[in-house]
């Protein structure tokens, strides 16, 4: 018997892994909770600062430092493959989430489309998509941190509390901290983290001109002269390593129980948001390789700031550019896990994690719980593990939930052709085809090890889902699942 006293549905393995949960059921589910409802707060503005300020941050102050190494000049090569890449899976994720809006992104996608177990794996690589990345996300910021101590004060955080452990530390406290301060402003609800988002997407868009303006003083057209000192192998890697820098343009999706209008505002959110990001991407790409050979590159952190103060030979624009990049920083951990909060909660609303993730306070309208919990290990994470490790297994948890939208689009096409579709991916399927090949190349891309941790993370999320989801999924106690 289930928990409502209806009797348990029999099925056999193959129809409880492939039941789907109908697209009317998903909208119809809407917003609702334990013991409360999401608020629809969020307009077109809003949802576009969202997508900005969850990708915009980390992958340009931080990655591109680690990405240069690996392309030489090149890497505004793998900045363009890896936009690409994040443009065909943009599309699909734009009809699908004005299609179906909701909060659970590619895995609600995943659940009309393919079924309960390719869901509950898509859904577990956004957990590592979102929870990783703002963990990774953190990381960068206490590296920021401490060049603006430095800049204004002269002095830097020791390591031993703004490392972690195998980086000369024992705990990295200023990643643990902006984690701590976004769970503050999560707590508060939507509209109000989504008003602190835009002030500080604001702040960074200006310090990214700002360096722009400044970097290309000191540029040098034979900083370009071994273009492609490692071919395509070297453009590549690196973009498998800077698609991190756009992980967070799907954030707007997982706000589709919070938007105002979301079938019509949640496509154009996401593609505006993309092509900002990217043009910026681009930019300063360009100019950074230009004012610093890209030899030079090699072990740099803080890499813009570094830039502008070996182009001026004065601290000061290091220092706006440093606290620039704080802001930043910090709005993508803000925005992140925003994200991976909605995430879990559509995925304990259906049963598949403990329904603490998806009680929602009835005052402020958020789910507490799974915010506090979410954000706690988050910030631990952050505090424990260094960057490279976090940002890799980032990528590739994002480039397989990317893989399985563009698929998703192309079931949806076939099984419900008349659904309302706001937005439709042009020369389908072709595009969600290429997007799922960009996918897959730059997954081969990654390293062994990236791919060893990956492997370790899903089995353990096949022993989550086989040892509580499959037998407390709402599916299997509700009728109204398709097979």
């Amino acid at each position: 018997m289930s928990e409502h006293g209806r009797p348990l549905r029999t099925e056999g393995p193959g129809a409880v892994l492939t039941r789907r949960k109908p697209v009317e059921r998903l909208i119809a589910e809407g917003g609702q909770g334990e013991g409360g409802s999401l608020r629809r707060t969020l307009g077109l503005w809003q949802l576009t600062m969202i997508s900005i300020g969850a990708t915009l941050g980390t992958g340009i102050f931080v990655v591109l430092g680690e990405a240069v190494p690996k392309a030489g000049p090149a890497v505004i090569l793998s900045f363009v493959l890896a936009g690409l890449t994040a443009l065909f899976s943009a599309l699909s994720y734009a009809e699908l989430a004005g299609a179906i809006p909701v909060a659970g992104s590619s895995y609600s996608y995943a659940y009309a489309t393919m079924g309960e177990f390719v869901a509950w794996v898509c859904g577990w690589c956004l957990v590592l998509e979102y929870g990783v990345s703002v963990a990774a996300v953190a990381v960068g910021w206490g590296q920021y941190v401490n060049e603006l101590l430095d800049g204004i004060f002269g002095f830097t955080l020791p390591a031993a509390i703004s490392a972690p452990p195998g980086q000369g530390g024992w705990f990295n406290l200023p990643a643990l901290v902006v984690v701590l301060l976004a769970l503050v402003f999560l707590l508060g609800g939507a509209r109000e983290s989504a008003r602190a988002n835009t002030i500080m997407v604001s702040v960074k868009i200006i310090a990214l001109l700002l360096f722009c303006a400044i970097g290309f003083q000191g540029f040098r057209s034979g900083n370009y002269a071994d273009f492609l000192p490692y071919g395509v192998t070297g453009v590549s890697a690196a973009g498998a390593t800077l698609f991190f820098s756009y992980i967070g343009f799907d954030a707007a999706s997982t706000a589709g129980e919070e938007a105002k209008n979301a079938q019509r505002d949640l496509p154009r959110a996401i593609m505006l948001s993309l092509v900002i990001v990217t043009g910026l991407y681009v930019l300063v790409a360009i100019v950074a390789v230009g004012a610093r050979p890209w030899r030079a590159f090699s072990g740099s952190e803080a890499t813009l700031s570094g830039i502008m103060k070996d182009v001026t030979g004065q601290d000061i624009w290091a220092v706006l550019l440093a606290a620039g990049a704080v802001v930043a920083i910090a709005s993508v951990v803000l925005t992140v896990l925003y994200g991976q909060t909605r995430v879990v909660f559509a995925m304990s609303r259906d049963g598949l994690v403990p329904p603490i993730f998806s009680r929602v306070h009835p005052r402020s309208g958020t789910p507490r719980a799974n915010t506090v919990i979410v954000s706690l290990f988050c910030g631990v994470l952050a505090a424990a593990v260094p960057l490279g490790n976090l940002a890799d297994a980032t990528s590739i948890g994002t480039l397989f939930a990317f893989a399985l939208v563009n698929v998703a689009v192309v079931v949806l096409r076939r099984t419900q052709p008349a659904m309302k579709r706001t937005f439709r991916v042009p020369l389908s399927p072709l595009l969600p085809a290429l997007g799922f090949g960009f996918c897959v190349w730059l997954m081969g891309s990654l390293s062994t090890v990236t791919w060893v941790v990956f492997g370790i993370w899903m089995v353990l999320g096949l022993a989550v889902y086989f040892g509580y989801g499959v037998r407390h999924s709402r599916l299997a106690r509700t009728p109204g699942g398709e097979k």
